[in-house]
């Protein structure tokens, strides 16, 4: 099995071309939630997602902009992308987002994998540190894998006989299309996060995503990718839409 996954495209169209152009063959596709919400190509990038098929979880992003939640929670920015988002979204895309499944999800393919937004026991928990992990490691019937996405940031975090560690991706450029390759082990537990394909916070503005392969009689691994992709046009699309500036300036900044 080789399932590319992909988390918080955040309707980035030009950042979601590149991945898709990039990708490695994959025999399927795990969304991780927020399709939508910051950028300018909500229609768009959720058309491409629906033909792309595969499993999805929902991100917070994703019930605001079809008007599941309120924007209590958010930040001035975010609530304003919310509100023009839910606005130009289509009919058909308001109610396909609104019935994107809650986390966490398993696939019968993939007995020993989850798939959540945030994290196992809350969809919208930033899952950033250490301390976070441990405490998500300890809950029963958790899986051996679990993906999941939210706070933009490539890497995760493996529990080796109840020690926890922090991982991110080491590249060897900060330019170009770069790949980096962690070996799952046997007796160990990871939270993995693909990172960001439309808006990454770690300070790298370049499209994340990642491969996870798995065969019978392997462990598994794990391929993180960055890939370039046209950021004028997506920050030209921001500027024209009427968001507010700073969303096409973090872009840039990988912010």
């Amino acid at each position: 099995m080789r399932l590319l996954l992909i988390s918080d495209l955040h309707a980035n169209l030009e950042a979601f071309e590149a991945v898709m152009e990039a990708a490695p063959d994959y025999d399927m596709v795990a969304n991780l939630g927020d399709v939508v919400g910051y950028n300018a190509s909500p229609n768009e990038v959720c058309a491409r997602s629906v033909a792309l098929g595969g499993l999805f979880v929902r991100g917070n992003h994703d019930r605001a902009c079809s008007g599941l939640t309120n924007t209590a929670d958010f930040n001035p920015v975010a609530a304003i992308s919310a509100r023009w988002t839910q606005m130009r979204l289509t009919p058909e895309h308001l109610e396909w987002l609104r019935r994107l499944p809650k986390g966490p999800i398993r696939d019968n393919s993939l007995p020993d994998v989850e798939f959540v937004h945030g994290a196992p026991e809350d969809e919208d928990e930033y899952l950033l540190n250490v301390f976070g992990a441990e405490e998500n490691f300890r809950m029963p019937g958790q899986a051996d894998i679990i993906f999941f996405g939210h706070t933009h940031l490539q890497g995760g975090f493996l529990d080796e006989r109840g020690k926890v560690h922090q991982f991110t991706p080491a590249y060897e450029s900060v330019h170009g299309a770069v790949e980096f390759e962690l070996r799952l082990q046997r007796g160990t537990r990871y939270l993995i996060n693909p990172g960001s394909v439309g808006q990454p916070r770690d300070g790298d503005w370049r499209a994340a995503y990642a491969l996870y392969e798995s065969y019978n009689g392997d462990s598994g691994r794990v391929h993180f990718y960055r890939v370039p992709y046209d950021i004028d046009q997506a920050q030209e699309r921001i500027l024209s839409s009427s968001l507010p500036p700073r969303l096409a300036m973090r872009l840039r900044l990988g912010r």
